[in-house]
């Protein structure tokens, strides 16, 4: 895929399009959340790894120890960002998961001064307030019985994990993602990520098999449209545009995933969650184009 055949920018239109339907199909599928997660990502695997094998073959065989490493913890963090996020699914709005599973720029830069020691400025030290502020509305309105779902703010908690897995995912293959081609690259971590869900599925009793048509095909809608057209085309982006403009075009996802639940789920927000999810997608903003912007 070249930048000069298809516009980077246009891939984000796409990407972000294509990743605001996965919380719909999620809440479509009837299997246990784990399964549902599985199979996306099995199935994502499935269709980037012929191009992975058929033009990176010796750049896959060549992986030292430290890279098998490093694809090993990227992928542990994804398999449990989808674990994670998608059984907070089961437990509260669309606009609330996906806005907190979007929150992943503030542990990203946290992690990054902890682990990285890279240094924090005042106007990042501001995003990560702020949106740590709205996330305490969000949090607050749910301790009063305001919140839409069986246990919003467990399924609030569920989705915080998910972004902070997902910042585990970006700081643990920042360097590999360097030394590897697109292709090579995700579908090895994609390949750990849908072996770490197998063994949660397997270990939690849910069953993997004997599953109606439909259920197949919302799995692999899930691998198509987020996975494909989703992720692996942001991935691509990213070698094309500024981070910062990736990471605050995902601010579109829970715009866009909660404008689909309230016309095919009937499903309204709460006003806390309105209220609060505005105050963290602005904090997470500003975060990122502070980190963006001292790179």
């Amino acid at each position: 895929m070249s930048a000069r055949r298809f516009d980077p920018r246009t891939g984000l239109v796409v990407a972000v399009l294509a990743v605001s339907t996965s919380a719909i199909l999620i809440r479509w599928s009837d299997a246990p959340p784990v399964v549902a997660a599985f199979y996306r990502v099995l199935f994502t695997t499935a269709l980037v790894a012929p191009v992975a094998l058929g033009r990176h073959a010796d750049r896959l065989s060549a992986l030292s120890g430290r890279d098998l490493l490093a694809a090993a913890l990227t992928g542990v963090a994804l398999s449990v960002h989808f674990a994670a996020w998608f059984e907070s699914l089961s437990w509260t709005s669309v606009a609330a998961s996906v806005t907190l599973v979007q929150s992943h720029p503030l542990f990203v830069a946290v992690g990054a001064w902890l682990v990285l020691d890279e240094r924090v400025d005042g106007r990042t030290a501001v995003g990560v307030v702020v949106a740590v502020a709205g996330m305490a509305v969000m949090s607050l309105g749910d301790l009063l019985g305001g919140g839409v779902g069986a246990a919003p703010l467990y399924g609030n908690a569920l989705a915080a994990v998910g972004g902070l897995m997902t910042a585990g995912y970006l700081l643990a293959g920042r360097s590999l993602r360097q030394r590897l081609p697109l292709f090579p690259y995700v579908a090895v971590v994609y390949g750990v990520a849908a072996a770490c869900l197998l063994g949660f599925a397997v270990a939690s009793g849910a069953p993997v098999r004997g599953y109606p048509a439909h259920e197949w095909l919302l799995f692999l809608a899930m691998a198509v449209g987020p996975g494909v057209f989703g992720h692996t085309v942001l991935n691509w982006a990213l070698e094309h545009v500024e981070s910062s403009l990736v990471s605050v075009s995902l601010l579109g996802e829970p715009l866009g995933s909660a404008l689909l639940a309230l016309v095919i789920l009937s499903e309204v927000p709460s006003a806390a969650t309105l209220l609060g999810g505005t105050v963290v997608l602005v904090g997470v903003a500003a975060t990122a184009r502070a980190r963006s912007s001292g790179d």
